[in-house]
């Protein structure tokens, strides 16, 4: 049977990299499941639409087109044919997705996408309920977590051309958004009953990886 790595956690826990990583070392696919909330977020922009307001959301839920690709080594993201891989990772668009996201026929119908994706076979699969919701069959289920102020940093990085995002502004944010994704009344950011915790705080990327891999391993 096709193996299903689930790699939950906050932002800033390193999921990404360590997905792509795990997905590359045993030549999985590889699906960033918030890419596309971050894509729907993006549309909701563009548009116009309030994404505070929960109805305005889910009615144009439906409208764009989204395509994940799979490739680890080079993952895509496109809403109506168009490359948003970029524009998805702005500041403006991290401070809405937690709205968007915790609309129920948002995520009804971007877990239908993920579970389509997952079930055509071997994947590593990286969010925020991977392990509870999307795919609570997976064979291997890991929640990566990191300290607050660690993550904060993280993310402070990424979007380093941002000159209002320090750390302790980019802290504030993250704690907004770790307090709305933890809350929401729809699949809310939590850690799987039998997933494992990885505290990366104090681990490279490659002994993310490492671990990862040693938890494949011993379900072989």
């Amino acid at each position: 049977m096709p193996i299903v790595i689930a790699m939950d956690g906050p932002s800033g826990s390193g999921k990404s990299s360590a997905s792509k990583g795990v997905a590359r070392a045993l030549g999985l696919r590889y699906l960033d499941t918030g890419a596309m909330y971050r894509a729907m977020t993006w549309w909701m922009l563009r548009e116009g639409v309030p994404v505070e307001d929960p109805a305005a959301v889910a009615a144009r839920a439906m409208d764009p087109v989204l395509d994940s690709g799979t490739d680890p080594a080079a993952p895509t993201i496109t809403v109506d044919g168009a490359d948003v891989s970029g524009p998805i990772r702005t500041r403006e668009v991290t401070n809405a997705v937690s709205a968007v996201s915790s609309v129920p026929a948002v995520r009804t119908r971007l877990v239908q996408l993920q579970r389509e994706i997952i079930g055509i076979g071997g994947i590593v699969v990286e969010g925020r309920d991977i392990g509870t919701v999307v795919a609570p069959d997976a064979q291997v289920k890991v929640y990566l977590t990191a300290s607050e102020e660690v993550r904060a940093r993280r993310r402070a990085g990424d979007l380093a051309a941002d000159p209002g995002a320090s750390v302790t502004v980019t802290r504030a944010e993250q704690a907004r958004r770790d307090r709305i994704d933890s809350t929401r009344a729809a699949s809310p950011l939590t850690k799987a009953a039998d997933a494992e915790e990885i505290d990366s705080s104090e681990l490279g990327l490659d002994e993310v990886i490492e671990a990862v891999l040693r938890l494949v391993k011993e379900r072989e």
